[in-house]
């Protein structure tokens, strides 16, 4: 299984593809993909057949998974960066590589 150095709750920005320079919080990640779910981007049209729960049905949008590869985390500052991992005071932490603070 891999690393994933984007965790959920983290504000990030797509770095490349149709929605280049949009900002989201990640909803949720995909570690068997590599993917993640990014709040308000990358939405998608799906048909929903009637329920019980949904008795209109009709067509929802929903956010669809975008690669980790194309999304790059947004520090305090609010500028993209690279993450890094080491320990303080014995405990393995998350920093940014740009501003060498701790996230």
């Amino acid at each position: 299984m891999t690393k994933l150095k984007i965790k959920s709750g983290d504000t990030v920005r797509v770095i490349a593809g149709d929605h280049k320079g949009q900002e989201g919080k990640v909803q949720k990640v995909l570690l068997d993909k590599n993917k993640a779910i990014v709040e308000g981007i990358n939405m998608v049209s799906k048909h929903e057949k009637p329920s019980a729960s949904n008795p209109q049905g009709g067509i929802a949008k929903k956010e669809a998974p975008v690669h980790v590869s194309n999304l790059s985390l947004i520090d305090k500052n609010g500028e993209t960066t690279r993450v890094g991992y080491k320990t303080e005071d014995g405990k393995k932490v998350r920093f940014s590589k740009k501003s060498n603070e701790v996230i």
